[in-house]
């Protein structure tokens, strides 16, 4: 009986008994995603948009947080206000002394110091007469506040024309005011070249200075402001109500034991002394709040690249069933298949998140410069934008790989043809 032997074929270039080599995966996938550049391109762009939004919508989320939480300590974690407890019967008045700017001032810590207070003016009217319309005169119920020269610096104001009453005219109990902004817009008068003068009751006054904001007691916008001299001698004004006082960051906490010392020796718990809470939970609740809005945004964007990963990887699938149904026949397995288009998908991924990095960063310092802000960015983020670019392109790419990994050889011949 013979034996009858069968000649088995040699294996074809680039094709092994058990598999392919990794570098023949590794060309496979690079001519694959060269053969058309301007797809790539395109598809890459995809990505390096989203990511970059991604990077740069943290970075400009610590950025901004960094910043918010230092203008919050620059504002609200340095004022101290001071007023007066009501007195127990029988007892002494806890009043504030009138040179209690210049007891404050001294303590290390402050930045500026200054009195205010609301005065009664009965049931006088403010009013005015335009100087654009004389036949109109405006009359207005509105507040009346007592300062001294020194409170303007304490509530860090800025001045719109004019200027701002000094200590002479409170010395000398001169006929002057300010304006907030919103008091003088309601009563027509926008500069003070001309002179303006107010009516608070039957008292003039001449207007010097009109503001334009004020970072504190805000209750200053929409108020007329005289000086502590003519209010003691108009309004009977026997003591300022309160002290408000400008710090240095870091200083209020240790300033609110010392200030009613230095103003009431005598009888420092007669003062009440108002402290912003510490801004640690305040600093949290701020920076979670941004990080999760920048992050969705982001969340977002690299969304959109991960749909165009995938469209373009389908598109690929079914523009090569052809070579595919071919590399089948020739021996390659479902599972080199599908390697072969993750590993496309994956590389566009990773570019994208090389170039979206570098962008998002780029985006950050840019924006941060031109604000004038400091660059805040955490380190893993960009080192970690490749390996979530990565990610989303296998992710984006495994339905179209597993739908190349099932085209059976015969099949896919015939389609390709």
């Amino acid at each position: 009986m013979k034996t009858i032997r069968v000649a088995r074929r040699p294996p074809v270039q680039g094709v092994q008994p058990s598999g392919m080599w990794a570098r023949d995966l590794l060309r496979e996938a690079v001519a694959g995603l060269f053969a058309r550049p301007l797809r790539m391109a395109l598809t890459v762009l995809g990505t390096v948009i989203g990511l970059a939004a991604l990077v740069a919508t943290l970075g400009l989320s610590r950025t901004a947080g960094h910043q918010i939480i230092a203008r919050f300590d620059e504002l609200a974690a340095t004022e101290i206000t001071v007023s007066v407890k009501p007195a127990d019967e029988g007892a002494p008045a806890n009043d504030l002394p009138w040179d209690a700017p210049a007891r404050v001032s001294r303590l290390n810590g402050v930045v500026a110091a200054g009195t205010m207070s609301d005065l009664d003016v009965g049931d006088g009217l403010v009013s005015a007469t335009p100087i654009r319309d004389p036949q109109r005169r405006t009359e207005f119920k509105l507040p009346v506040q007592a300062a001294s020269p020194s409170l303007y610096p304490a509530v860090r104001a800025k001045l719109r024309t004019g200027r701002l009453p000094d200590e002479g005219h409170s010395a000398r109990a001169e006929r002057v005011a300010v304006l907030g902004p919103n008091a003088a817009a309601q009563l027509g008068i926008a500069e003070v070249g001309t002179l303006p003068a107010i009516s608070i009751g039957d008292q003039v006054f001449l207007v010097v200075g009109i503001l334009d904001s004020v970072q504190r007691k805000h209750a200053l916008l929409s108020a007329v402001i005289v000086p502590e001299g003519i209010a003691r001698r108009l309004y009977q004004l026997h003591s300022p109500e309160s002290v408000v006082v400008d710090t240095r960051v870091g200083a209020a906490s240790l300033l609110s034991r010392q200030v009613p010392t230095a103003l009431r020796p005598d009888n420092p718990s007669g003062l009440r002394v108002a402290v912003p809470e510490q801004p640690q939970n305040i600093r949290a609740g701020v920076r979670s709040d941004l990080d999760v809005l920048f992050l969705m945004l982001g969340a977002v964007s690299l969304l959109v690249g991960a749909i165009g990963i995938a469209n373009v990887t389908l598109v690929s699938v079914m523009e090569r069933v052809g070579e595919i149904g071919l590399r089948r026949a020739l021996g390659a397995t479902r599972r080199h298949v599908a390697a072969q288009f993750l590993l496309e998908s994956a590389t566009m991924g990773v570019l994208g998140g090389i170039f979206g990095a570098s962008a998002g960063l780029l985006v950050v310092v840019g924006v941060a410069a031109f604000q004038g802000w400091t660059p805040v960015i955490d380190p893993p983020i960009p080192l970690l934008a490749p390996v979530v670019g990565g990610l989303t392109g296998v992710i984006a790419g495994a339905y179209p790989a597993l739908r190349a990994a099932r085209l059976e050889p015969v099949e896919a011949l015939r389609s390709g043809t």
